[in-house]
Parts: C-alpha cells; structure tokens; sequence
C-alpha cells in the first residue's frame, strides 16, 4: 500500500519547517525526467504522479504534517565540467560531445556532462581546462530520442 500524491506542497528553501523534523528521500537526478515516482518513507511507500509537466527538483516538499516534513533529496551527480578557452575549442568538444550521444547541461560559459574516464581523456588530447566533481543537478540530464543515422 502507499499513498498518493499528485503536487508537491513546496520546497524546503523557503517553507516554513519549523520544529518539525525533516526527513530527506535521496534519489538520483534521473528522477527529475518522471512524471511517475515511487518511493519509500518513514511512513510507508509515497507514489508520486505529477501533472503535466511538472517534475520533482531538490527540496520538494511531499509530506508536511503536525510531527515531520518530507523533501526529496537529489544525489550529487560525478560530472565533468568544461571550461573552453574559446568558441572554436567550445564548437570543437560539443561537437566530439554530441558524436557520442553525451547529454550536456550548458551552465554559463562551462559545459556539464556525466563522468566517464573516455571523456576525460578526450578532454586531455583537446586542451579543454576541466575539473571533475558532485554537483546537485538543477535539471536532469536529457537524451534526444530523434531517430538518424549515421553513414
């Protein structure tokens, strides 16, 4: 058995907690990408079904009651984060990026995207300053499904 929820209540960065205890549901970033969530809680299983296009982030709200307050809690991701020196050494990496399917978040000037030690070194052999490290995720990361082929 779970309950249901359909909205999240708020988000703990402005709501009023109190001195209510504050119980945190760790997921991955990838969960921000569901419409449909189920996950497990101090109270029981919470099953989640958001509206439309409404997506859960870090700190939403679920639960509030008289005792406790329940957020979810999105894990850090190990990310690459890319630092070109230029457009053409930007273009050059996106580019390499986009060949092999990699999903990218653009944060300012920087370019974001999931570890793996391939793409470091591919960052290496292209002279792109980078650093490796545990960023909670504002938005998820995102595959583009459009059918192509490659020839």
């Amino acid at each position: 058995m779970f309950r249901r929820i359909e909205a999240v209540l708020g988000n703990l960065h402005d709501f009023p907690v109190g001195t209510r205890a504050v119980e945190r549901l760790p997921v991955p970033s990838s969960t921000m990408t569901r419409r449909l969530v189920r996950l497990p809680s101090s109270i029981g299983d919470l099953g989640l079904q958001l509206d439309g296009e409404a997506r859960l982030r870090d700190g939403d709200v679920l639960i509030a009651d008289e005792q406790r307050v329940i957020a979810v809690e999105v894990v850090p991701d190990d990310v690459l984060v890319a630092y070109p020196d230029s457009i053409a050494q930007a273009v050059e990496i996106a580019h390499a990026l986009g060949n092999r399917h990699v999903p990218v978040i653009r944060d300012g000037d920087a370019i974001v995207f999931g570890y793996a030690e391939p793409l470091a070194e591919l960052l290496v052999r292209s002279g792109v300053r980078y650093e490796r490290s545990a960023r909670v995720l504002e938005r998820p990361f995102v595959y583009a499904h459009a059918p192509h082929v490659h020839g």
